[in-house]
């Protein structure tokens, strides 16, 4: 009996014949596809999170070296913050920083098993599946303290909401973060980034905002309030709903009681406290008042367009926080006061000022408007305007570059040109006319007239090329007009165009921003200096000699009569109808252009120029703003000086009334472009002429040519 069950047992156990490999995959194919599957479902999900989500987990350099970012920091070119990147109501605070009991509430309430998992929880992680489950929907989270670190921290770009997803990579996240920090340092990184309501992140700046005080200075009620607002902040804000806040506080009191962190006392106690919040939010410091914060961020966003993904970016600027803190108040004030005056017909009055380094091109500063909220559109490097007069310069920089000398001559007497046919007679301001004059009192007088001939004379294409040498980059037309400013520039164009005039004829390239660096220091983007020839230094020289006298003499007058001394130079301008008024001025350390006008051109007022609006407001930003370093422009070499008699143009003479020095060029034979023969014009003494009342006067020269001088005197009176 036993002998037959062992055989019966031995058949059953024994080997069947195998069954061809095709045969089974045929019969079996749906449950191998299925493993298939199965298995390159697993490979690809064991890829998608050790590559956190295919995008890339970050370092262990960079878990170590995130902070929670304040906004970057923009730095003017001393070091000295003056702004932020982005507005981030935050402030970080070292662990040591905050008291004991903020500590033991936030784990009491978001981890209590913080100091005992390595990131993940099991427990929770239990709980919350076996409650989620049996309601039938999401009653209960499972995230720890560094899983709400890793959310905030490396995931804030990412799968916005709850979601599946994004619980997995906090997962994956926070292993890699406990691998890296320590408990201490994960600690302070989650009171640092947690979002707590009203646009605030993090302990130090909610305690601000709620109490009006510093997280080191909270009671323990005070910091039972804030650990009860990460689970909802808007549902449980006390300015909006104080009752919920109440209630919620005191459950975080009743947590800490049960896990040892408080006596029933202080329970008792803290409860029983109302709640007293801060009548007033709280801000960080307004560094917006800066009128160069919106064209510095501007500028990072389009050559890097996600800094701050790297955290708290620095940028260095090339700003002067002194010389931006004159321009924002010299235009402002003057805005004002033009408005006051003016015929803005409901608009807003607006106004741009640029200062730059002429040496390096660096932009000491830029205000972009008058601003009424943060952004906006920057007028100082965005807003094409006529520059008027404040291009002539450039006129005369062609005529210097074409051989003429500030001493030559030309006429300043109503000129007719003939555009195809049209008929365009130029007139000067207020009809006055200087007649045959020398090129420096032209553009000192900034005649019309006189320059649309000298532009004829010299072509407007070498006026079009000596612009262009000097950094006009907009659209420029060889019309008559172009004498007399009829294009549309930018004030930082035009002001960068006229740093060769003081700096010896070198283009430069405007910088604003020198460097961007990451938190841990390293460059991520960086500008250096540009430097190129655009003109002889000779003829930067003499044009700088001409629009000395603009300045002592001429238009911009008005900048010595507030008091400013020193070595100046500088050009008005000023549209036709009064829509846009200029004035470009500089030194040897500076250039600076001021600019007024409506964003829709509109006469500004009665008899606007730029010398009685624009001058002043640049007489006021350089005085308050700026410190000249220089005594003088030095003379280039090959250079001669000849004092001439300004009528004439020729070399003055004992007999010449008015008298003055002029630099001319040495050509490249060596010898002197300077007027060699004496005055024709003054060859002898002018008689005395004794008057009834005994004073003594000067009449017209006794001699053969007295006719012919008294025929120049009355070309002067009747100009027609």
């Amino acid at each position: 009996m036993l002998t037959t069950r062992i055989h019966i047992l031995r058949q059953r156990l024994g080997t069947r014949s195998p069954v061809p490999a095709r045969v089974w995959m045929k019969r079996d194919w749906w449950k191998l596809s299925l493993l298939g599957m199965a298995v390159v479902g697993i490979v690809v999900l064991n890829v998608w999170l050790m590559t956190c989500g295919f995008y890339g987990c970050p370092s262990r350099s960079d878990i170590r070296a995130y902070r929670p970012t304040e906004g970057g920091r923009i730095l003017d070119q001393n070091g000295s913050k003056i702004g932020n990147l982005a507005i981030v109501r935050r402030i970080n605070v070292p662990l040591d920083k905050v008291p004991k009991h903020v500590l033991q509430a936030y784990i009491a309430t978001e981890d209590k098993r913080f100091f005992e998992h390595n990131g993940i929880d099991w427990i929770g992680v239990g709980r919350s599946v076996i409650r989620n489950v049996t309601a039938m929907g999401v009653r209960e989270g499972f995230s720890t303290i560094t899983m709400q670190v890793a959310r905030n921290s490396f995931l804030t770009h990412r799968y916005n909401g709850r979601s599946l997803r994004r619980k997995l990579l906090e997962l994956r996240l926070a292993r890699l973060i406990e691998g890296e920090l320590s408990k201490s340092q994960i600690l302070e990184h989650y009171l640092n980034v947690i979002y707590l309501g009203n646009g605030v992140y993090g302990v130090e700046a909610a305690s601000r905002d709620l109490f009006g005080k510093s997280i080191d200075k909270v009671a323990l009620s005070e910091a039972a309030l804030l650990a009860a607002l990460p689970k909802a902040p808007t549902s449980y804000a006390p300015r909006e709903h104080p009752e919920r806040a109440r209630t919620r506080r005191n459950l975080v009191l009743d947590l800490m009681h049960e896990q040892g962190f408080i006596n029933d006392a202080n329970r008792q106690r803290s409860a029983a406290t109302p709640l007293r919040i801060a009548s007033t939010e709280w801000r960080p410091s307004q560094y917006d008042q800066y009128g160069a914060i919106d064209a510095i961020r501007a500028f990072v966003d389009s050559v890097l367009p996600d800094a701050l993904k790297e955290g708290d970016v620095v940028i260095h600027t090339t700003i002067d926080a002194r010389a931006q803190g004159a321009a924002d108040k010299a235009i402002a004030n003057h805005a004002v006061q033009i408005q006051n005056q003016g015929w803005g017909r409901g608009q807003r009055l607006q106004g741009a000022l640029v200062a730059i380094d002429p040496q390096s091109g660096d932009i000491r500063a830029l205000v972009g408007g008058r601003r009424a909220r943060r952004g906006g559109f920057v007028r100082a490097t965005n807003a094409k305007r006529q520059p008027g007069s404040a291009f002539k310069p450039f006129v005369y920089a062609a005529a210097l570059a074409a051989g003429l000398s500030p001493g030559s001559l030309v006429d300043d007497e109503p000129v007719e040109v003939m555009i195809g046919n049209t008929s365009w007679i130029p007139a000067n301001y207020d009809d006055n006319y200087a007649g045959r004059t020398t090129l420096r009192r032209a553009l000192m007088l900034s005649a019309n007239a006189a320059t649309v001939r000298v532009s004829r004379v010299v072509r407007e294409e070498n006026v079009i090329a000596a612009a262009r040498r000097n950094g006009i980059m907009s659209d420029l037309k060889p019309h008559p007009s172009l004498a007399l400013g009829a294009l549309e520039v930018t004030p930082l164009e035009l002001v960068t165009a006229y740093a060769p005039f003081t700096n010896g004829g070198v283009r430069v390239q405007p910088r604003l921003v020198t460097r961007i660096e990451a938190p841990d220091g390293k460059v991520m983007w960086s500008q250096e200096i540009s430097r190129t020839p655009a003109m002889d230094p000779r003829d930067a020289y003499m044009l700088t000699s001409m629009l000395r006298g603009a300045v002592d003499f001429g238009t911009g007058k008005v900048i010595r009569d507030y008091g400013i001394t020193g070595p100046i130079a500088g050009k008005t301008g000023t549209t036709n109808n009064g829509a846009d008024v200029w004035f470009i001025g500089y030194t040897p350390t500076l250039v600076a252009g001021v600019w007024f006008g409506y964003d829709t051109p509109t006469q500004i007022a009665d008899r606007a120029a730029g010398g009685r609006f624009a001058a002043p407001a640049w007489a006021d930003f350089y005085r308050t703003g700026w410190r000249e370093r220089a005594t003088d422009w030095a003379i280039p070499d090959g250079m001669v000086s000849a004092i001439i008699d300004p009528e004439s143009g020729e070399l003055a003479t004992e007999w010449c009334p008015r008298k003055v020095r002029e630099w001319f060029k040495i050509n490249n034979n060596g010898q002197s472009t300077a007027p060699q023969t004496p005055c024709s014009l003054h060859t002898y003494p002018e008689p005395e002429i004794i008057a009834d009342d005994g004073a003594v006067y000067r009449g017209g020269a006794p001699s053969g040519d007295w006719l012919d001088q008294l025929g120049k005197r009355l070309k002067r009176i009747l100009r027609f």
